[in-house]
């Protein structure tokens, strides 16, 4: 395990050396020049100006020996300097990156374990009512748009029913501590993360569900029945567990499109993560911030696809490690 695990993280980190090149190139690709931006934002266009500007951060140089300078900073795992916010890319990332970690992290166990839990309960009753229901359910989510649902919320639970707070990651100026503030994060996690997790959980509602149908109709799950085991037993021991896995596989690799759908969600909410991070960063074509959102999110992909494979063997220890 240990030397699957090594060999793992070495692919990975060449994976993520392919794109920090790739998202480079895509993003000077770009339409739009950070001089100009910082330049009319300072209200001086003139040529002398933006010029300076383009030397001071290096954008007057060719691709490749920025490319080059890039990846020697990347290497040393130093992710940069923002022209923009005048800090380094890290310090910005770092600021951020807990937010985004606390929501997406609550929103992947919400949307994990409530689609294992309606998907197997619609799998036990498959064709009546209540597996409709489900499903049904489950299709309306995963079909109506994220930003929507969010508003949606929003003018519900803050708006009419005044229960929960809109926006933000705290309540400002209130001066909480330890529980309290605890609490009042809480409060402000619960509708960004539901809205979030209610969008996966529809995947992991049909996965689950047609995976649970296809394993009961197995030899094993037939010679259990015959052994006189009960339904409880043979649908947790027998069918779930040899379903999870490829739930276990789809959990892996949306865990870190999240990110992706946390852009969204933290736009809407104000929830100050990094995926609103590179949302203002692609506006103000801030090119190291971009670069240093795209490597953490990679990073964090690369990762969350590690931990499936370890995790597929306490699922199934029949599995064995590839060498």
């Amino acid at each position: 395990m240990a030397g699957f695990v090594a060999r793992r993280i070495a692919k990975g980190i060449l994976v993520l050396l392919a794109i920090v090149v790739l998202n480079f190139f895509l993003i000077r690709l770009a339409p739009g020049d950070p001089a100009l931006v910082m330049a009319g934002e300072a209200g001086a266009g003139d040529e002398v100006f933006v010029a300076q500007l383009r030397e001071k951060f290096a954008l007057d140089q060719p691709l490749p020996s920025q490319l080059a300078a890039y990846l020697r900073s990347i290497v040393g795992l130093d992710l940069g300097y923002s022209v923009r916010q005048q800090m380094p890319v890290a310090t910005l990332i770092g600021e951020r990156l807990p937010a985004t970690l606390l929501l997406t992290g609550t929103a992947f166990l919400v949307s994990l374990s409530l689609g294992v839990l309606l998907g197997s309960l619609a799998a036990r009753r498959a064709g009546t009512l209540a597996d409709t229901a489900i499903t049904g359910m489950a299709l309306l989510f995963y079909a109506t748009p994220l930003f929507w649902v969010s508003l949606m919320a929003i003018i519900l639970f803050s708006v009419r029913l005044e229960w929960l707070p809109s926006f933000g990651f705290e309540t400002v100026g209130a001066g909480y501590t330890g529980l309290a503030r605890a609490a009042d994060i809480v409060r402000h996690l619960v509708l960004p993360a539901l809205t979030l997790g209610l969008f996966f959980m529809a995947v992991y509602v049909r996965m689950t569900r047609s995976s649970m149908l296809e394993v009961s109709r197995l030899d094993f799950v037939k010679t259990a029945r015959a052994k006189g085991l009960t339904e409880g037993v043979i649908q947790r021991r027998h069918i779930l567990r040899n379903a999870l896995l490829p739930v276990v596989t789809l959990a892996g690799l949306q865990a870190g499109t999240l990110v992706g759908g946390a852009v969204l969600t933290e736009t809407v909410f104000a929830w100050p993560g990094i995926g609103r991070l590179m949302y203002e960063a692609l506006l103000q074509r801030d090119y190291n911030l971009l670069l240093g959102v795209f490597v953490v999110s990679s990073a964090m992909v690369l990762i969350f696809n590690l931990v499936t494979d370890v995790v597929y063997r306490a699922v199934d220890p029949r599995i064995e490690v590839a060498r």
